[in-house]
């Protein structure tokens, strides 16, 4: 009896790049932009929302290094882990007032955190493919 692997196509695999690459990019400007301003603001937005100053570093994880591990396909799954938890915390401190309102232009107030979100989910479900560095048979790819 033969076995026979299979890894998906070439199509499946550039999908599985094109998502991981646009949601890493994406995500990895916002915290860019955090890192140039520092954490203050951050640390702030935590505070008020009751919990330890220290706990704003966590956005880093999420917004610097899951990015980087799913841009490059490296750990991928664990950094769309990383990111999907970030915007669940995102959503929870800062956008709950909008969670059930619509846009000026009627589209869902959070649509952007809400394909963040399901994006990540997407790429931690579906795995980095064959175009990365951890390869498709890694076992956190």
């Amino acid at each position: 009896m033969q076995t026979v692997t299979t890894y998906g196509n070439g199509a499946e695999d550039l999908g599985k790049l094109i998502l991981r690459g646009t949601l890493g990019v994406l995500i990895l400007l916002h915290g860019i932009s955090k890192v140039v301003s520092g954490p203050a603001a951050i640390m702030g937005m935590v505070q008020k929302a009751g919990l330890p100053a220290e706990v704003g570093y966590l956005v880093y994880l999420g917004e610097v290094v899951g990015p980087v591990l799913v841009i490059l396909g490296l750990w991928t799954r664990v950094g769309a882990a990383l990111i999907a938890i970030n915007m669940i915390v995102a959503i929870a401190l800062v956008h709950m007032g909008e969670l059930f309102t619509l846009s000026e232009h009627g589209g869902w107030a959070l649509e952007l955190q809400g394909m963040f979100l399901v994006g990540a989910i997407a790429v931690a479900l579906l795995g980095a493919g064959r175009y990365s560095l951890g390869g498709a048979t890694g076992r956190w790819n």
